[in-house]
């Protein structure tokens, strides 16, 4: 059923009337994997036709126990919102049964136990000295300094203090790079890159003499003509996934002498958004800049 689901949502569009991407049919895949593992350890026989209201009521209950125990970064409660959104990615499979099985969606009736996501605590944002040491360790902008991969890590932490998300930075092909402007165009995460509304993304001079440092050692990696994508991975590999990204910035973060556990990709991008509220810039104002 979930192979069918997949099939099924690949072959509509959403609410927005594009195409799901990969990544939110995989999400909802992943909360009936969740209800399929939960089915099986308690013994219920029976495919997902079987789950009624009290079905899901004593799994959402179960997930939530087990599963989503309430936390946030700055230490005052705040969000996990595990059971939340699990209940809200499970809502497409029981659309979709209720369509092709006619079997009646848990999701309509009243006494299906709703969870709300925690209120949400202020996420942590790195200090001024975390992203100077983090730049040291990736060389520091010195033009001695040449591998492929200190290089590179070097340019993405400069892109991320410019305020990308993990996903447009991982996006980012060459030829958005205009670093004669000291520009660079982010093409919209849910949209096609012909949109014409992608961001126009000023960059620092430092950004832009790390950008052509990377571009210099990125001509002589081996799948540079194989594939349009700014960042390549590592051992001829090519582009750079989330995985990559993720380890590589909780890597350096180690080596500078912090944390791992205190930063990720996203961290950079909270920081960017701080320094501009904390500077006066209106959040009507920062919310348009980021798209």
């Amino acid at each position: 059923m979930l192979e069918e689901l997949d099939l099924h949502l690949s072959t509509i569009t959403n609410r927005f009337g594009r195409p799901f991407q990969r990544k939110t049919i995989n999400a909802y895949k992943f909360a009936g994997v969740a209800l399929h593992n939960w089915m099986t350890e308690s013994s219920m026989e029976g495919d997902f036709t079987t789950c009624d209201v009290a079905t899901l009521n004593r799994f959402f209950r179960w997930y939530y126990q087990v599963h989503d125990v309430p936390k946030s970064q700055d230490g005052k409660g705040g969000y996990t919102g595990g059971t939340n959104t699990l209940q809200r990615n499970l809502r497409p499979l029981f659309i979709y049964l209720a369509e092709e099985y006619d079997h009646p969606s848990p999701y309509d009736s009243l006494k299906l136990h709703r969870y709300t996501a925690p209120p949400i605590g202020k996420p942590k944002t790195l200090s001024e000295e975390f992203v100077t040491d983090v730049l040291k360790v990736t060389g520091n902008d010195s033009p001695k300094v040449r591998d492929f991969q200190t290089v590179r890590d070097h340019a993405i932490i400069r892109v991320l203090t410019e305020g990308l998300r993990a996903e447009e930075l991982l996006n980012l092909r060459v030829e958005d790079l205009d670093l004669t402007g000291h520009t660079l165009v982010v093409a919209p995460l849910k949209m096609d890159r012909s949109s014409t509304d992608g961001r126009v993304i000023p960059l620092q001079p430092k950004t832009v003499k790390a950008l052509v440092r990377y571009l210099r050692v990125h001509s002589t990696h081996p799948m540079t003509d194989a594939t349009p994508f700014l960042w390549l991975g590592t051992r001829g590999r090519g582009p750079l996934q989330y995985r990559g990204l993720y380890v590589m910035v909780k890597k350096r973060a180690e080596q500078a002498g912090y944390d791992p556990a205190q930063v990720a990709p996203h961290s950079f991008c909270h920081t960017w958004a701080d320094d501009l509220k904390a500077a006066g810039v209106s959040g009507e104002h920062i919310m348009a800049i980021r798209g």
